[in-house]
């Protein structure tokens, strides 16, 4: 059985399989853990997932199949085929997870939404704190 600890407003995930801890010793905490979404030409899409990886930005990177975006842009409706990026990240990477997106996206206003994850696998949210450290 989970037992989850109210301290500061924020559930405690309790420490399993792992001894991966965040800073202060305490277990990782979801909101420790963002997941950022990121459209993207699918040309570019594998060589930015691969870089975040890489570079120990980010844990996971999932490419989506392509899709279609429709989106006003210059005062003109627009579409285009895109892919989606879902990239888990430690919440306190997400200022160099954007500067990384940025320096390699095309487009001069790309999508980057970081989104906190409220619950989670503790061993899942250990694991990219494991690997994103």
């Amino acid at each position: 059985m989970l037992v989850y600890a109210l301290e500061a407003g924020r559930n405690h995930l309790p420490k399993q399989g792992s001894n991966v801890a965040t800073p202060d010793g305490s277990p990782p905490l979801a909101d420790d853990i963002f997941l950022v979404l990121v459209t993207a030409p699918a040309a570019v899409a594998d060589a930015l997932a691969e870089s975040l990886v890489a570079a120990k930005l980010a844990a996971c990177v999932q490419v989506s199949a392509p899709m279609r975006s429709t989106y006003r842009w210059q005062g003109q409706v627009e579409s285009a085929v895109e892919v989606q990026l879902q990239i888990k990240i430690r919440r306190t990477a997400y200022a160099a997870v954007e500067a990384h997106v940025r320096e390699r996206h095309p487009y001069e206003v790309p999508e980057i939404l970081a989104v906190p994850v409220g619950a989670g696998n503790p061993e899942y949210l250990q694991w990219i704190m494991h690997q994103t450290g």
